[in-house]
This record gives C-alpha cells, structure tokens and sequence, in this order.
C-alpha cells in the first residue's frame, strides 16, 4: 500500500494536540430548563413550539411530520384520539421563553460548536476546518491539504471518512491498519492483516455489509426504543392521574371522616346537654318535692303539739264527765300519713347517666351503620365473580351446577386424589387466584349453624387436619355452634355480633395487607386482619362445615353484588 504525505510520528502527535474533547450532550450542558423546554418528540429545545388541545407541547415540524405518517391524529405524550387534525398555531409565549433561553448562554453554545469541529492537522498557523479523515496517513486534512488525496494515483487508494476527532478508534491498535472488516465469529472490527493472524479462517465481511446487515435490526431496535420512550411517558401519565385520582378521594375521605366526627362531637356534645339539663330538672322537682314534704311535716308537727297540750291537761282534770266525751276524739287515730314508707331518693343520677348513655350509644351506632354503608358502596366496586374449583373440593362436598353454591353431603364421593384437592378439612376454593390489587365478593349464610369464610394462600396444605390461621396461610372468620362468631387469628378472636348475619362480604387489598369482614345487610363491620404480608396468590375459601345430621344442610352460596354508586 503506497504511503506518502505525513504519516510519521511527529505528524500524529501534531494531530493530537489539535483535537478538542467531544462536546458533551446538550441535554448535560444545556441547563435544568432543558427537559421542560424539550420536544418529546426529537429530544431537543423546541422550535416554534405548538400546543396540542390536550396540553402537550411539541417541535411543530416533528408534530406534523408524525402526524403525516399516521393514519390518526393523536397525542404523542398521552395517546389523546383528535376526530379533526387541529389547526397548529405557534405558543408564543413558550417560544419566548426558548428563544430567552438560547440566548442566554451564547459562549457556552459557542464553544459547544466549536468543540464539535475538527480541524485540519497540517495546517501551521490558522487551522482550518478539516474536510476529511485519512485513515491510512491517520489524518485529517482541509480542503487545501486535502488536494493530494485527490490528484495522486498512490493517495487515492486511501481510505477517506468525514472527519472524525477520534482517529484511533478507526485504527487496530495491534497492527496500526486501518479497520475495514467484521469478524463476525468474535463480534470485532478487524483489519486485514487481522485476518490471516489472529481471526485466521473466521467469518469476515466487509464494514459496510455488516452494517448494511445491522441496520434493519438497529431500525427495529430504534423504533422498540422510541416505543419504550412512549410507553413510559403513558406510565407517568397514568401514575400522575392515579396519584391525582388518590389525592381527590382522599380529600373526599377527609371530608367525610371531618363530617363524621363533627356528627359524633355535637351527638356527645348534645347528649351532654340534655343530661345536665335532665339532672337540672330532676334536681328542681326534687327540690320542690323536699319542700312540700318539709311543709307537710311541719302542719302535722303543728296539730300533733296542739293535741298534745289537750292531752296534757284532760290528765290532770278532775271532771270525770268532760274526760270521758272527749276521750274518744282525742284517743282515735286521725288521718295522718305513714312517715316510714315515705323515703327521699338521694341518688337518681346512675339511671339518668345509663340513659343518656344508651341514647348516645344508639346515635352513635347509626352514625357507624351509615358510615360503614358508605364504605361498603366504595369497595362493592372491586367486586370479582367467584366460582368454585371442583378440583380442590373436599370429597364430601357438594357443589351445583354453576359452581356457586356448596354444601356439605354425608356420602364421600370417588374422586380423583389430585394434589390440589382437600381430603381432611371439608372445604372448597375459588378457581380463579389473585396476586395483587383489591376484590370483593358475597356469600349468603343463611340457614346454616356452622360456617367458614375467607381466603387462602395457594400453599397452604391440602392433606391432613388444617388449622385455619394466617401463620399457616388462611384468613377466616367462622360460625359455630349456631351463634358463637370467631375470627380465626392466633389465638381466635370472639366477635361481638348484634344481628346474625345472612350475607357475608370479603374484601382483601393484597397491596395493603388488609382482609376485611362485613355484614353486608345490616352494613355492619365483623372483623378485620390488618398488616398482613400476602404472598403468592389468594384464593377465596369456603367451608360449610359438616351436615350435623341435616342441621347445616343449608349451602354456601356465592352470590351476585349488587354495587349502586
């Protein structure tokens, strides 16, 4: 290979002193406004920035352009559908503010196009820009150095790039040629005296057939890139409007928990009044009764003395005829009042207290009864339709048809021993699991004297006596024994139930760790498993417990929600 014009030493060293660094990207130079002044589309600083009717700006050539290739018109930011193509006009006030901010650091823009440009290196005094790279001389030359490459017959074999800074990188290190080939055995750029030592006998082809081979792949990988880019711009999108969405309903909720616990503060705070109010008026009928009763008592002391001094002086008298007229009308019983049962009540204040308190109590449980309604209407939404899985029911149960009802029978059917199936606790699962998220469903338990309800981890044991307790994967609450309600945690919890319930709702937010029971007719709150750490998928539980001799024939039956917003 001819090898003329400066190839030497001293020449590269001369090149290297006059490359610049490459510039950093804008997006790490341009300041912390430029991902807000950027297009989404080109990743750049707008130009002649458009607004979309949904609020997303963009470059208005980049808009059109995609547009243009598109059979909708939609948003690129958030996917937003227009029936119309919109009549783009220029966001003044954005375009301001692009053209403040280009203008607002013009020597560092400078310096960035000045770091971008490769100068010749054989010029001496004033370099200029270089026109192209030689990667044989492992040079670059301007147009007037260039000249040579072009006249010369041993030049023109030379291998001519658009100027680059990074010349070594075109070169092979070990044997200083430039590097024309790909080694497709071993993934590497070669050069040719590569190919007859190290990469002897590999696969080689040229850079531009490997190249032209990667493009479709790099198309594709561009266009998966440009897809991801969009998908988690949707992301941010849908995780901004859940957080928005999250930060209405709780202020919605805050609301409501202000206005309930207002409700409940003026019950107490009325409740207190009227029981003040009530010893007030017992207090001032006491009084007067004390008075009328003080009053009584003093006449009766009156007359009592009166008679008395009658008595005292007949015992002296010596007219037997007088003594004996009147002995009779002073020696009667006259009509006076039997102290002895009379009492005055010290105390009255107990009763009045029980009262006022069962008042509040019956206040304060309305408030409850509509406040769980309320939240029962907000969960119903997260209702699942639940069917029964055959496969993992007890051999004694039986289940209808359309898989929603179960019950237990006293003959042990011949079923097929899988290992999904219960063979000792006589219960069933749903068929469908869930591993995340909410869910919501009904069960009717009307009729029955024992019952359990809940959910279970898909792990749990299915051979052998199970006990029912989140540490062993299930979450249940139960009936027994016709009116005794348990929720069985570790230990069991009796539950405290005012009406017996005839329908059951079971709500679970795997997310949360949260497993609640409701009675969903009376909207009463049964119980709740808080903080739990759910794992795997949960399956809805059901066991109707044994037959009892036709006792708890009645079945389990799943039942539709009716959910009114």
């Amino acid at each position: 290979m001819a090898e003329s014009s400066p190839t030497s030493t001293q020449a590269r060293t001369t090149r290297r002193r006059s490359i610049e660094e490459t510039p950093p990207s804008m997006s790490s130079s341009s300041g912390p406004l430029t991902e807000e002044l950027q297009c989404s589309i080109c990743l750049d600083v707008f130009t002649d920035p458009v607004t979309t009717p949904c609020g997303h700006n963009f470059c208005k050539t980049c808009l059109n352009k995609c547009w243009d290739n598109s059979q909708t018109c939609n948003c690129p930011y958030c996917k937003e559908t227009f029936k119309h193509r919109p009549d783009l006009k220029i966001n003044t006030t954005l375009r301001e503010l692009v053209d403040h901010y280009k203008k607002k650091s013009p020597e560092k823009k400078a310096e960035v196009l000045k770091k971008a440009e490769v100068l010749c290196d054989v010029c001496e005094e004033r370099k200029l820009k270089a026109l192209k790279s030689c990667l044989v001389c492992q040079i670059s030359y301007c147009e007037t150095h260039l000249e040579p490459h072009l006249r010369m017959a041993g030049l023109k074999k030379h291998k001519l790039i658009n100027p680059v800074s990074n010349l070594e990188d075109y070169i092979c290190q070990k044997h200083e040629r430039p590097l024309e080939l790909f080694c497709r055995d071993d993934q590497t750029c070669v050069c040719p005296i590569c190919t007859v030592t190290d990469h002897k006998n590999h696969n080689t082809v040229s850079l531009e057939e490997e190249s032209e081979e990667k493009k479709p792949q790099l198309m594709k990988t561009q266009k998966d890139t440009q897809q991801m880019i969009q998908d988690r711009i949707k992301k941010i999108q849908d995780v901004k409007h859940s957080a928005e969405v999250r930060k209405r309903n709780t202020e919605k909720e805050k609301a409501a928990r202000v206005e309930l616990f207002t409700d409940l503060i003026r019950s107490i705070e009325r409740c207190q009044t009227e029981l003040l109010e009530m010893m007030e008026e017992q207090q001032k009928a006491a009084e007067k009764q004390e008075e009328e009763l003080i009053e009584e008592l003093e006449q009766e002391i009156t007359e009592l003395k009166m008679r008395n001094t009658e008595l005292e002086q007949l015992s002296h008298t010596e007219d037997h005829l007088h003594l004996l007229q009147i002995y009779s009308s002073l020696c009667s019983s006259r009509n006076t009042r039997n102290w002895s049962e009379i009492s005055v009540k010290t105390d009255e204040s107990l009763e009045t207290l029980r009262r006022a308190l069962t008042k509040l109590q019956d206040s304060l449980q309305e408030k409850l009864t509509q406040t769980v309604s309320t939240e029962l209407k907000r969960i119903q939404q997260y209702a699942v339709d639940v069917t029964l899985d055959p496969d993992t029911a007890h051999p004694n149960l039986i289940l209808s048809d359309d898989g929603k009802q179960v019950r237990h029978g006293d003959i042990r059917q011949k079923l097929p021993d899988k290992p999904e199936r219960f063979d000792t606790c006589p219960c069933v699962l749903g068929k469908e699991g869930f591993s995340s998220g909410r869910f919501y469903f009904e069960v009717q338990v009307k009729g029955k004297t024992d019952w359990t309800l809940g959910v279970a981890r898909e792990s749990i044991n299915r051979k052998g006596v199970i006990t029912v307790t989140p540490s062993n994967g299930c979450w249940t609450v139960a009936l027994r024994n016709e009116n005794e309600y348990w929720a069985c945690a570790s230990p069991s919890v009796s539950l405290c139930v005012r009406v017996k319930p005839q329908r059951v709702g079971v709500f679970v937010d795997y997310e949360e760790g949260l497993l609640s029971f409701y009675d969903v007719e009376s909207s009463s709150h049964l119980y709740s498993f808080t903080d739990q750490s759910f794992t795997g998928k949960l399956y809805p539980y059901f066991g109707p417990c044994n037959n009892d001799g036709g006792k708890n024939s009645t079945p389990l039956i799943i039942t539709p929600v009716n959910y009114n917003k």
